[in-house]
């Protein structure tokens, strides 16, 4: 009997009843199924290389 590997599926989607929804960002260029990796001051793409820079957030605490 195989093993399953579900420890992939629960990274990527949030199991509610009978819904799953999609836990990380799609890639704009490839399409649904190819999730973005999420650094510390982006998002990238590993399939096509595509980046999004998250904004800096320049205001102090006063």
């Amino acid at each position: 009997m195989a093993k399953t590997n579900t420890g992939s599926v629960n990274r990527f989607y949030k199991i509610d009843g009978d819904k799953a929804t999609r836990l990380k960002k799609d890639c704009p260029r490839c399409g649904k199924g190819v999730f973005m990796a999420e650094h510390k001051d982006r998002l990238s793409c590993g399939k096509c290389g595509f980046t999004e820079f998250s904004k800096k957030d320049n205001t102090k605490a006063a």
